[in-house]
């Protein structure tokens, strides 16, 4: 059984807020903190990891010459393809699941470029509950009182049954395609896997995830990404 890892970087992250001299924004996952591209540490955690054996890459072609020298600066030798990515999250994990070469039963592992703090631990555990369980989503639990709202308070939820999603979120080769291909078939367009992998009845696993392991969408987490690893 293999362990091949996705990772998804074909998002504009213009929430982020960058740009270039000419105006052209920049995709968060691509900007330099501390000298060092927000994509190479997430492809460190799992370049590190012992249970990766191949890491591919969804991105847009325009940067797939900065993708390479990135690769080659830091010696990822399991990236081992860059695919072109898809009009949605979606696509560009269904193009890279297309390319694996993956056999049935090899755990995919699919993990947002932007979430650049994912423990070693984390990633590891979550391998192995996936090895014994047939999946895993790696979540955590919610601390904070919850509502649902518009404008005004509706309703308080009982946060003891209210996790936030994380990833990675890995699956069975087979389970995630045949996931993706009902998707497709019936032009549904979910956030994540795990809601693919959910309509085809299956039950889903949970993992512990961390805090550190959030997703950099805005500038205010690009100035706490840069605290942290200051």
């Amino acid at each position: 059984m293999s362990v091949i890892a996705i990772i998804p970087a074909g998002g504009k992250g213009l929430r982020a807020g960058s740009a270039d001299k000419k105006g052209i924004a920049t995709p968060k996952q691509y900007f330099r903190i501390n000298g060092k591209e927000l994509i190479a540490y997430t492809l460190e955690t799992f370049q590190k990891n012992k249970l990766v054996d191949k890491i591919i890459i969804a991105a847009e072609p325009n940067y797939f010459n900065l993708l390479l020298r990135i690769v080659t600066k830091y010696k990822f030798s399991k990236v081992k393809l860059i695919v072109e990515g898809g009009e949605t999250r979606q696509h560009s994990v269904y193009n890279a699941l297309l390319s694996s070469q993956a056999k049935d039963n090899d755990l995919i592992v699919v993990h947002d470029a932007a979430r650049a703090l994912l423990p070693g631990t984390v990633l590891t555990s979550s391998i192995k509950a996936a090895k014994e369980k047939g999946n895993a989503l790696v979540c955590i639990k919610a601390k904070d009182t919850l509502i649902k709202a518009h404008k005004y308070v509706d309703e308080y939820l009982n946060r003891d049954e209210v996790y936030y999603v994380q990833t990675p979120q890995i699956f069975r080769y087979r389970e995630l395609l045949r996931a993706m291909n009902k998707a497709f078939k019936e032009n549904f367009i979910g956030t994540d896997e795990s809601m693919l992998v959910k309509k085809l009845g299956r039950k889903i696993n949970i993992v512990e995830g961390s805090v550190f392991n959030f997703k950099i969408t805005t500038r205010e987490d690009i100035e706490m990404f840069e605290k942290l690893v200051r």
